[in-house]
């Protein structure tokens, strides 16, 4: 197996599909509540930006350093959300899982749980993972609070990492799970979806 093998994963609420373009008018309609594209401190592509976020994705892919999936809501079966395998270091078998985005219906379901208990268990039940890194905004308190709730443990932040689309510097808080706490987190996570059903 390797990080960037594209792959289905499927759970009982969320699907994780290699995200295509046939995903495009989907993840168009699922930005619009709310207008997400607009949020100062991420960066959510817009209707008329979604199929060069999505080549921007596939490019990337065919680099080896992404795989990118569209999040489909197992009982719609629309596509909900993005997210990623970035940054991948096969060599040292670690992996961040970011540049995810979910639309404002998708959001406080278990779809985001279950989406993460699906790319967790794929690096590091299928892919040997001694590291899964988690990356965020300082300002992003709803993504801060997500991760931790995963049970990321915050490895620290890196200050003024980014330069943001407006000029303004972001600093990025730095996440992650290991190899020995996979086995806590993944009955954490799957309690916690047992207790939603």
């Amino acid at each position: 197996m390797s990080f960037s093998t594209p792959i289905t994963l499927s759970g009982k609420h969320v699907i994780l599909e290699p995200l295509g373009h046939h995903h495009t008018d989907d993840l168009s309609e699922a930005v619009l509540p709310g207008k997400l594209w607009e949020t100062w401190y991420t960066r959510i592509p817009s209707p008329e930006t979604m199929t060069a976020e999505i080549d921007r994705r596939l490019g990337l892919q065919r680099a080896g350093t992404m795989l990118p999936w569209a999040v489909i809501s197992a009982e719609s079966g629309a596509a909900v959300g993005m997210t990623t395998f970035m940054n991948i270091d096969e060599a040292n078998r670690r992996v961040e899982i970011g540049s995810t985005w979910l639309g404002q219906l998708a959001q406080r379901t278990p779809i985001n749980t279950e989406a993460k208990l699906l790319a967790l268990g794929y690096a590091f039940d299928q892919n040997d993972a001694i590291a899964v890194e988690f990356r965020t905004h300082w300002h992003n308190q709803q993504s801060r609070a997500a991760i931790a709730r995963l049970g990321a443990k915050q490895d620290g932040i890196l200050r003024n990492s980014d330069i943001w689309r407006d000029g303004t510097l972001r600093d990025t808080v730095v996440f992650s799970i290991i190899a020995s706490e996979w086995p806590t987190v993944k009955l954490s996570l799957s309690e916690r979806l047992r207790t939603r059903a």
